[in-house]
C-alpha cells in the first residue's frame, strides 16, 4: 500500500472544481450547439471530431468516464477553432494537467491568469512550473495568490516553506511550516516537512526532533518512518534505524522499500535523505496531498497533485505508483499500465510495478500476455514469491482454479514457518480449492489462513471468517459457528458489502427473513450492482412478500453478468419464484430469532 495519509481529503476543496473542468458538468451554450454524441473509445488513438462542438462534446463524455488522455486530445482540438473561449481554455487546462501535459497546460494557465487572477489552480501550476525552473521568489508570489480555501492554504504554506529551503533561508522555512494550522491530523504533516526542511538546510538537531515528533504520532506511515530511520542510519544509530524499519513491516510485510532499506543497512551500504533539494521537497508535499486524495475517492484532485509532483521530479517512483492506482481505480486499467511503465528500472517499486502490469493485461482480457508475462518474470526473480501469487491470481480469475492452487502452494512450500506472509496464501489456496469443488482441502486452508492471520490485521482477519463462514452456511454446515463467524467479520469491516451480504444470507438460512432483508438492502447500498448481493435480495425480499420488488432484484442480477450455474437459478425464479417457504434451519445457536443487528 502507498497510503501516506489515512486523514480526511486535503484535497477536497479543489475536486469539484476538477470533476467541471474535466467534463462532470455540460455548458448549455456548447452542448445546445452540438447536433452530433460522438462516444469515445476507451484509449486514446482515435481521430478527432470534423467541428468544434463535436470535439467538444466528445471531450466531456471522455471526462466523465475519467478518460484524461482523451478528453485532453478533444480540448486541444476544440482550442485550435476557439482559442479565446475562456470555457473551454479553462477545460482544456485542468484536462492538458490531468495528463501530464505540465507545458501546455502551463501555456494555459499564463492565459487563464490574465482574465483571472484569482484562478487558484493555474497559479499553482505557474508557481510549481517557477519551483523547477528555482525562481523560488517568483514561485512565492504565485502561491500567496493561489491560497484559498483548506487544501490551497495546505499546498501554499508547505510549498512556500520549501521554496525558503530553497533560497537556502532555513529560519524563513520553518516559519512558512509552522503556520500551518487546522485539523490534528496535520501536525503529522507539518513536522515530517519542517524535519526534512531542517536536515536540507543542515539543521540536523531540528531534523531529529521534528521527525522523531512526527514518528511518534505516524508510526504506520510509509515515508514518516522512511525519513526518520534515514536519519537515524546517517547519525550512525543503525540498529535504531533497523527497528523503525522493522516495526512498519510488522504491518505490512515485505514492501519492497523497506525490505531494499533493511537490506542497504545489513550491507553497510548508507542511506540518503528522502529528499535531496528543495524540487524533490516541494514534490513531496504534492505527492502526500495526491495520496491523501487518492484514499478519500478523490480521483481528479489526487492526479492533478501527481501529475505535478512528477513534474517537479519525474523519478518519484511512490508518485508513479500511486497515479497508477487511482487510474486503476477508474477502469483506466491500460492508462494505469502505461503509467507503471515508467518507474525507474533501479526503483525498489520496479518489480512490484511489473507483477502488477502482468495482473492489468489479464485486466484487460489478454490472459495469455498476462501469464507469458509473469511466467517471464518467475524465472527472472525464483525467489520472488509476489509473482507466484499474481500468477495464481490470473489463474484464479480465468477459473483455472485447480492451476491457481497448485501456483500458490508452490509459494506456501517455500515460506517458512512464521512468516508474516503465509497466512495470505493459504487463504488464497482455500479459496481456489473451493471454486475447484475441492471442500476438505479448502475447509483445512482456511481453518489454517484463520489460525495464522493476526488480530493486528482485521481486515484481512474479516476475509478469511467471511469466507469460511460464508462457505459453512452455503453448504448448510456448521451454521452456529458461521453465523458467529460472520458476525464478527462485519464488526471487523462494517462497510464491506460482501461481508454484509453474507450475514444477511445467515439470516436468511435461519428463516429470520425481516433481519435477511435488513443487511441484506445495507449491502446492496455498499456494493451496488453485484449479481450474488442482487440475488440473495430477492430471495430475502420473496420470503417477506415483497414479490415485486423481488423480481426486480432478481433481474438486477440476470443483467449483472453472474456465473452461469447461478443464472440458471435466476432465470427458473423469474419464471417460477421461490418454492414454498422451506422450515428455517434447525440448529442450536445464541442468535435470538430476528431483530438483533448486526455490526455493519
Amino acid at each position: 500500500m502507498v497510503a501516506w495519509l489515512r486523514k480526511p481529503s486535503l484535497a477536497g476543496s479543489v475536486g469539484a472544481a476538477f470533476a467541471v473542468a474535466l467534463g462532470i458538468a455540460a455548458s448549455p451554450a456548447l452542448a445546445k450547439r452540438t447536433a452530433a454524441n460522438p462516444r469515445p473509445e476507451s484509449k486514446v488513438g482515435y481521430a478527432p471530431a470534423s467541428s468544434l462542438e463535436g470535439n467538444y462534446l466528445a471531450a466531456y463524455i471522455a471526462g466523465n468516464a475519467r478518460d484524461t488522455s482523451a478528453a485532453a486530445m478533444f480540448y486541444r482540438e476544440a482550442l485550435k477553432e476557439d482559442p479565446r473561449n475562456p470555457e473551454l481554455l479553462e477545460r482544456a487546462f485542468i484536462s492538458l494537467l490531468a495528463d501530464g501535459d505540465t507545458a501546455a497546460a502551463g501555456r494555459a494557465a499564463e492565459k487563464i491568469v490574465q482574465r483571472d487572477a484569482q484562478n487558484g489552480l493555474a497559479q499553482l501550476a505557474l508557481g510549481v512550473r517557477a519551483f523547477k525552473a528555482k525562481q523560488y521568489a517568483t514561485a512565492r508570489t504565485l502561491l500567496v495568490r493561489n491560497n484559498r480555501g483548506r487544501a490551497a492554504d495546505v499546498t501554499a504554506h508547505l510549498l512556500t516553506a520549501w521554496s525558503y529551503a530553497g533560497s537556502k533561508d532555513g529560519k524563513r522555512a520553518l516559519e512558512a511550516v509552522d503556520q500551518l494550522r487546522g485539523e490534528r491530523g496535520f501536525a503529522a504533516f507539518r513536522d515530517y516537512h519542517a524535519g526534512l526542511i531542517a536536515g536540507l538546510v543542515g539543521n540536523e538537531a531540528e531534523a531529529e526532533r521534528r521527525l522523531k515528533a512526527a514518528y511518534d504520532a505516524e508510526k504506520t506511515t510509509l515515508r514518516i518512518v522512511d525519513a526518520y530511520a534515514r536519519l537515524l542510519a546517517r547519525q550512525g544509530n543503525t540498529e535504531a534505524a533497523l527497528a523503525a524499519y522493522r516495526g512498519f513491516e510488522a504491518l505490512s510485510p515485505r514492501h519492497p522499500i523497506v525490505k531494499w532499506a533493511t537490506d542497504q543497512l545489513a550491507a553497510g551500504k548508507p542511506l540518503g535523505p528522502l529528499v535531496a533539494n528543495a524540487q524533490e521537497g516541494a514534490a513531496e508535499v504534492l505527492y502526500g496531498l495526491g495520496s491523501a486524495g487518492n484514499q478519500q475517492g478523490d480521483e481528479l484532485a489526487s492526479i492533478i497533485y501527481l501529475r505535478l509532483a512528477l513534474q517537479l521530479q519525474p523519478d518519484h517512483d511512490l508518485a508513479i505508483l500511486t497515479l497508477g492506482e487511482v487510474y486503476e481505480r477508474l477502469k483506466r486499467v491500460e492508462q494505469a499500465m502505461d503509467i507503471l511503465k515508467t518507474i525507474p528500472a533501479g526503483s525498489p517499486l520496479r518489480p512490484s510495478a511489473e507483477v502488477q502490469i502482468g495482473i492489468a493485461l489479464e485486466q484487460l482480457g489478454r490472459g495469455d500476455e498476462a501469464v507469458q508475462h509473469l511466467e517471464k518474470l518467475g524465472k527472472q526473480r525464483p525467489d520472488d514469491n509476489d509473482v507466484l501469487v499474481a500468477l495464481g491470481n490470473v489463474y484464479r480469475s480465468r477459473k483455472q482454479y485447480a492451476q491457481a492452487a497448485e501456483i500458490y502452494g508452490k509459494a506456501i512450500e517455500r515460506t517458512p514457518a512464521g512468516d508474516a506472509g503465509l497466512w495470505p496464501l493459504f487463504y488464497y489456496r482455500g479459496t481456489a480449492y473451493e471454486r475447484a469443488k475441492e471442500w476438505q482441502k479448502a475447509e483445512a486452508d482456511l481453518k489454517k489462513a484463520l489460525e495464522l492471520v493476526p488480530d493486528s490485521q482485521p481486515l484481512g482477519k474479516s476475509q478469511v471468517l467471511n469466507y469460511l463462514g460464508y462457505s459453512w452456511v452455503d453448504q448448510n454446515m456448521n451454521l452456529d459457528e458461521a453465523f458467529k463467524m460472520l458476525r464478527r467479520a462485519v464488526e471487523l469491516n462494517p462497510r464491506d458489502g460482501m461481508i454484509i451480504d453474507s450475514l444477511g444470507w445467515a439470516y436468511f438460512r435461519f428463516g429470520h427473513w425481516d433481519d435477511a432483508v435488513r443487511e441484506l438492502e445495507k449491502a446492496a447500498e455498499l456494493k451496488a450492482g453485484d449479481p450474488v448481493i442482487n440475488d440473495h435480495l430477492g430471495d430475502a425480499y420473496w420470503r417477506v412478500g415483497r414479490k415485486l420488488e423481488a423480481k426486480f432484484q432478481w433481474q438486477h442480477a440476470k443483467d449483472a453478468n453472474p456465473e452461469p450455474d447461478d443464472l440458471k437459478k435466476i432465470e427458473e425464479k423469474l419464471k417460477n419464484g421461490l418454492p414454498e417457504e422451506p422450515k428455517p434451519t434447525e440448529v442450536q445457536t445464541s442468535v435470538p430469532p430476528g431483530g438483533e443487528k448486526s455490526g455493519g
